[in-house]
């Protein structure tokens, strides 16, 4: 039987900041962003959006009538979590107006967990093969102004159905799992930003890959030349790159060529968005299936990381039609106005964070499908839009 991801799509902010704009504000050489970092543009978080409004926004675009009614499951995975106890899948299995008669978690390992929301759904369809699992990738990369994480920050939701019979990629059995206890990038809970190791945490990202493709191909006896594309998380697209070149080295025959024309093809979307944590994977994902040459029958080749860390390489078949099942990134990332560094700022410090204050925030500016209308005897008020 077999099982994968079904539908997919995607939801960012309506704002975003153009990132030479932040260079000429911090007095860096724009290059050091768009070339040294390898990004563009960068999604701006108005207090009126957190991972619960994107989540839903992005499954939204996935459901029909018939849809929900075969999920049985709805996974958020995340590490922007807005509650230690309750699941953020509940407040989007709400807002989505789900059945009460459904499973819903939240899982965490930083930029890792949607991968392992991914096989946990497969597992789940395999057991019951009339059910269908929504696995949600939602997060806010969020460092701090005026920090050196700050270029690579960004917001949005990747959600996919995993089903039998799948119309986007056909997941293998075979995937190849590391873990270990490094400290490149964690956030205490008092915390609302990140201590990261930029250097350390890149390093460590491309040992892992290393370590879990030579594992990959000592198991399978497949060669490079099998897969039409490898496929990386992108917390910022140089990244990528560097871990490709890490295996490929001085090649330049046509396997070689073909994975750095998919990884500027699945860079594109990750470059006007910035950091997903957990989406940025799909994310690229999806902007190879629409950017690239990709074509039924191919074999990609998938890089899941986690810092902390945990990394995992596991493979799919793309199948007939799978790009009428793939929701278009245009319209998400073409819908979205423009802001000055000084709107981004004041936007940014007025995220709701770690308060216990009741809060009412004005949503008559935000355009997205479902909002955080403030805070109320500690619990946070959603509705639709």
């Amino acid at each position: 039987m077999k099982i994968g991801i079904d539908k997919l799509a995607f939801a960012t902010t309506d704002k975003y900041m153009d990132l030479r704009e932040l260079a000429a504000a911090r007095n860096v050489d724009p290059d050091k962003y768009t070339i040294g970092i390898g990004q563009d543009l960068q999604a701006v978080v108005p207090p009126t959006q957190d991972i619960v409004t994107l989540a839903a926004a992005a499954a939204q675009k996935l459901l029909t009538p018939a849809i929900a009614q075969r999920i049985s499951t709805v996974i958020v995975a995340t590490e922007s979590g807005i509650d230690n106890s309750k699941a953020a899948a509940i407040y989007v299995k709400h807002l989505l107006g789900l059945g009460d008669f459904v499973r819903t978690v939240e899982l965490k390992e930083a930029c890792y967990s949607a991968t392992a929301g991914l096989q946990f759904a497969r597992g789940i369809v395999a057991l019951n093969p009339q059910e269908e699992v929504l696995v949600i990738a939602a997060d806010i990369a969020r460092y701090g102004l005026n920090t050196p994480g700050e270029v690579t920050q960004g917001a949005g939701a990747v959600a996919m159905i995993v089903s039998q019979n799948p119309r986007v990629l056909a997941i293998e059995d075979t995937s190849v799992s590391l873990t270990k206890d490094i400290m490149d990038f964690w956030r205490p809970l008092y915390a609302t930003e990140a201590f990261v190791d930029g250097k350390y945490s890149t390093s460590v990202y491309i040992d892992c890959f290393r370590e879990v493709l030579t594992r990959y191909q000592q198991l399978t006896g497949r060669p490079l030349a099998d897969f039409s594309a490898l496929l990386f998380h992108l917390p910022f697209t140089k990244m990528g790159k560097k871990a490709l070149e890490a295996v490929l080295g001085d090649r330049a025959d046509a396997t070689a060529e073909r994975f750095r024309r998919a990884l500027a093809a699945s860079q594109a979307a990750c470059r006007q968005v910035g950091n997903l944590y957990t989406g940025s994977l799909y994310l690229a994902l999806m902007s190879y299936l629409q950017n690239g040459e990709a074509q039924a029958g191919d074999r990609l080749g998938l890089f899941s990381y986690g810092s902390g860390a945990e990394g995992e390489f596991f493979t799919g078949i793309l199948q007939p039609g799978f790009a009428d099942y793939v929701l278009p990134l245009s319209s998400a990332l073409r819908d979205r106005q423009q802001v000055s560094v000084a709107e981004y700022e004041r936007l940014f410090n007025q995220q709701l964070g770690m308060t216990a204050e009741d809060i009412n925030f004005s949503t008559e500016g935000d355009s997205a499908p479902f909002v955080l209308a403030g805070q109320k005897d500690h619990q946070r008020q959603y509705r639709a839009n």
